[in-house]
């Protein structure tokens, strides 16, 4: 792996391009599908939350970005403003299985957060479930703290959704 992270070029970009926002929904869809079972209903869900950034945003506020690595997209992540002022939803982070390993999940949520906080926001929360570990421990070391778990029955499995914030005033 020591080779692969060395040799490997990793660029992080705004989802821009033709193609982009409809990479992300696909991605999502297979890749879940594939690791959990999970069912067409999250893609679906994936596609609400892509197609609401995109037909509706105000992008001094809320954006998205791709991660390529050796210039083939390889994960994504989104901003979107939140129900109450000052606070922003982090959505959809997701790294393809053969980019996992080389930081480009903690480079998404960084370029997320660091747009965040140019944009004035004073909080970031998301929401996830407890299988979805990788991610989970990208968030902690970014500075989110669990708030709040309740189980639900979603993509034709029992899973715990989770809320995690980080307060970006600290």
């Amino acid at each position: 792996m020591a080779d692969q992270e060395r040799d490997a070029q990793v660029r992080v970009r705004r989802a821009d391009r033709p193609g982009d926002l409809g990479w992300m929904v696909m991605t999502h869809g297979e890749i879940y599908a594939e690791q959990f079972g999970w069912s067409t209903e999250f893609e679906a869900l994936v596609a609400r939350i892509v197609a609401d950034s995109a037909g509706n945003h105000d992008p001094a506020r809320e954006a998205a970005w791709i991660a390529e690595v050796d210039g083939q997209r390889a994960g994504c992540i989104l901003l979107a403003a939140g129900e109450q002022p000052g606070v922003a939803k982090l959505r959809i982070l997701l790294v393809t299985a053969t980019a996992r390993g080389l930081g480009v999940g903690s480079r998404l949520v960084g370029e997320c957060l660091d747009f965040a906080r140019a944009s004035g926001y004073q909080q970031v929360t998301l929401w996830t479930n407890d299988i979805l570990t990788s991610a989970r421990r990208i968030y902690e070391n970014h500075g989110f703290t669990l708030t709040d778990e309740e189980k639900h029955h979603s993509f034709g499995h029992d899973l715990v959704g989770q809320t995690w914030t980080l307060d970006l005033g600290a």
